[in-house]
């Protein structure tokens, strides 16, 4: 009510009553619909009161008149002057008037013939003028056919303007003809519902790809209205796995009117797919009201909600909003979460912070505990409570716990505080701070200000070179050039300038009884380490020597590392056949020619002076063995025969053998092996086989004999024949006796060893 009406009630006092009059009338009644009769409906005489009514005496014959006080809806109500009738000045559209909220009301203040004022309140009656209405006739719905039974799809909401019974009850789903779906209606804090489609069974989308629902939404209205939307169903792959959110639902209480871009919280759903699979979306569901989305943005990468638009308490104190995540990769399956938003009352006024007076320059890393930096005053006009301050220095609790900045506030009088360093400074840690003074009041909830201004911390020399290895290991191949780079040491030093600027040098030291400077050089400047001789690996295979680190400050300081230099073997010796004997790269083998397959032909032998792969060697038949009559082992060198009639297909074999190293690049030497077919029984297990010259012994030559046999009579041949019979006998009985005279003073195997090794024999003249 107006200051002017009270005060005219307020002159009127003594003679004044008050009546309370409530009416009713349905919405989208047009202009000149009358509502009620004042002056009948508040038993108001024209002449004089009646009984015991408090209305004074009126002249009889008086008009009555009525005058309008106070009216919430000028444009859509006012009262005729003479008559009293209340009445309408235009279509009343309750939905335009009082949105949805439950109860619509306007009022008005009437002073009837100068003795009454009539309260009045007009409520306005909801009809069902209005149906359900989707957003859009179809929606499609793309549905994995891994979803599982259970499986929850959030639809979107229908709209009905109307309110209270006439507002949407309830949704139904039709023509789903095989069962695989319902439909589930959820309710919001506030009474208003969204459908959700749930999967009833498991899909199979090989047997069907596509299916058409339909989803209607009733209100509860007398007759109900409804609105229909299609449902386009397409079935679809997806990968395996739906993000995942930390909590189903949050609940955040959030102050009144705070800034645009707040932070209200910070989201995160987690997948456990890789790549695209794996990378989250997040954004608002389809039935969150377009409010919510005025109200709040959310960052799609990062599911940081933020404030979007002003927050009111007096529009509502509860928001809820509905999130969904969803990956990236193919037919994702949405992960949902509730944020529920409670709005509170604040303090209106945040604490202020002045800086009196800050130190000016660098502050020097050796300063002191307790050395004053700022001077801060801080203040806050609230009063009681919500002016109690507290006042902390950002990231430092007091405690100079890990990670917090070393200054603390210390409180002197009047909201005045002191800046002080509060432990030892390191300008190496941080060579400047931002610090942040952060003022809390004591409302609820509280209100925080900071401010903040940047101290820069001067060098001490107070830090040594340091190595960033105690133990340098560096190799260089024997037979190196003088003057060659071997490595580099390298010490840091924190400091500044000349604090931290390091020269190199080598403590003196010796390599068996000669200097050290004899063998290397150091860069004094970078640190180099260069080779002042050529190394060799049989003389001296490593040394080591110790390098010194100095900065230029004043006192200097420095340190030392130890560099330890192997000297590594190269490939510069070829292998060296020692076994069998050569002459001009050539031995003789015999072997007997009855000898069967895998018969011992002999062994080769080879040495090499490297170590390593260098000195590791295989041994090949690289020429001579096209037919594939011997084999040789790669590790041992054995030659054994392949074939059980060697002799026939060659009876004299040349073989080339090579021995190789691994070396890089590999060396190699190679021998040329005859292997000849022996005439004889095989020697005994363990007899040495002939190596070296054939032994020769009498044989008769055949072909001139049968020559002359075949051109002489049949007499002659016989007896030749006879005569060289007798002959063979005795030759083979002195084979055998000579054969036992080889076994026993044959010469050893090089190496020691069984019958695998070639033995040199001597022939007896």
């Amino acid at each position: 009510m107006s200051l002017s009406a009270w005060c005219f009630i307020l002159c009127w006092a003594p003679a004044l009553a008050l009546r309370n009059l409530n009416y009713s009338v349905p919405e989208e009644q047009g202009a000149g619909t009358v509502i009620g009769n004042i002056g009948r409906d508040a038993r108001l005489q024209s002449g004089s009161s009646s009984g015991g009514s408090p209305s004074l005496e009126r002249p009889r014959g008086a008009k009555a008149t009525f005058r309008v006080l106070e009216n919430s809806a000028p444009h859509l109500l006012d009262v005729d002057g003479e008559s009293g009738l209340l009445y309408t000045k235009q279509r009343l559209d309750r939905e335009a008037l009082c949105r949805r909220n439950a109860k619509c009301q306007l009022s008005l203040e009437v002073f009837a013939n100068d003795q009454e004022i009539c309260m009045i309140k007009v409520e306005i009656q909801d009809l069902n003028d209005n149906a359900p209405a989707f957003p859009s006739d179809q929606v499609d719905l793309d549905i994995s056919e891994n979803a599982a039974p259970g499986t929850r799809f959030p639809l979107a909401s229908a709209h009905d303007p109307d309110a209270g019974e006439n507002g949407l009850r309830t949704y139904l789903l039709t023509r789903d003809d095989y069962g695989l779906f319902a439909l589930d209606v959820k309710a919001r804090g506030d009474g208003t519902k969204f459908p959700e489609l749930v999967v009833q069974k498991p899909l199979d989308r090989e047997e069907q790809s596509h299916h058409t629902l339909v989803l209607t939404a009733l209100d509860g209205g007398e007759p109900p209205r409804s609105g229909t939307v299609q449902l386009n169903v397409r079935l679809i792959d997806s990968n395996d796995n739906s993000p995942v959110f930390e909590a189903a639902s949050y609940v955040v209480e959030l102050p009144e009117n705070v800034p645009l871009g707040t932070v209200l919280l910070d989201l995160n759903a987690t997948d456990a797919d890789e790549g695209t699979n794996g990378q989250v979306l997040y954004s608002f569901s389809g039935y969150t009201p377009d409010r919510v989305r005025e109200l709040f943005s959310i960052d799609p990468q990062t599911g940081l909600i933020r404030v979007k638009g002003n927050l009111d308490y007096e529009e509502g104190n509860l928001v809820e909003i509905d999130v969904q995540a969803r990956d990236l990769g193919p037919n994702p399956i949405p992960a949902h979460c509730k944020v529920t938003v409670h709005l509170l009352d604040r303090n209106d006024n945040a604490p202020t912070i002045g800086f009196v007076s800050v130190r000016q320059g660098a502050l020097s890393e050796a300063a002191p505990p307790g050395t004053v930096i700022a001077l801060v005053r801080v203040t806050d006009r609230d009063s009681g409570k919500n002016g109690q301050l507290q006042c902390r220095v950002q990231g430092s609790d007091g405690s100079g716990g890990d990670g917090a900045v070393p200054f603390t506030l210390e409180e002197n009088y009047d909201n005045l505080y002191t800046v002080v360093t509060d432990r030892p400074l390191d300008r190496e840690v941080q060579d400047e701070y931002n610090v942040t003074i952060l003022a809390r009041d004591g409302g609820n909830p509280p209100l925080n200000s900071t401010k903040s201004f940047s101290v820069r911390i001067l060098d001490e020399n107070d830090n040594p070179p340091r190595f960033s290895k105690s133990l340098y290991v560096l190799q260089v191949p024997e037979n190196n050039i003088p003057g060659e780079y071997l490595g580099s040491v390298l010490a840091k030093d924190p400091d500044l300038g000349q604090n931290g600027t390091v020269s190199y040098s080598i403590l003196p030291g010796h390599v068996g009884d000669v200097s050290i400077y004899t063998y290397v050089s150091v860069n004094p400047t970078n640190g180099a380490i260069y080779a002042l001789r050529s190394f060799n690996y049989e003389q001296t295979k490593h040394f080591e020597f110790h390098v010194l680190a100095k900065d230029s400050g004043s006192p200097h300081r420095e340190s030392n590392a130890t560099v330890r230099v192997t000297v590594l073997d190269v490939n510069d010796n070829a292998p060296m056949i020692v076994l069998p004997a050569l002459i001009n790269d050539t031995a003789e083998l015999q072997v007997p020619r009855n000898a069967g397959v895998g018969y011992p032909v002999g062994t080769v032998r080879a040495m090499d002076n490297d170590f390593g792969e260098s000195g590791r060697l295989t041994y090949e038949i690289v020429e001579g063995n096209e037919e594939h009559l011997f084999e040789i082992d790669p590790t041992s060198g054995e030659i054994r025969t392949l074939h059980p009639y060697w002799e026939e297909l060659s009876p004299v074999a040349e073989l080339v053998v090579k021995v190789s190293d691994h070396g890089k690049p590999s060396l190699s030497a190679v021998a040329k092996l005859i292997v000849r077919a022996l005439a004889g029984p095989l020697p005994e297990a363990g007899e040495p086989q002939v190596n070296g010259e054939q032994h020769r012994r009498p044989h008769w030559d055949l072909s001139l004999p049968l020559i002359v046999t075949l051109s002489t009579v049949s007499i002659i041949l016989l007896a030749a024949m006879i005569t060289i019979a007798v002959k063979c006998k005795r030759e083979n009985k002195d084979i055998r006796t000579y054969n036992c005279r080889i076994a026993e003073y044959s010469h050893p195997q090089l190496g020691g060893g069984g019958g695998g090794g070639l033995e040199t024999l001597h022939q007896e003249n």
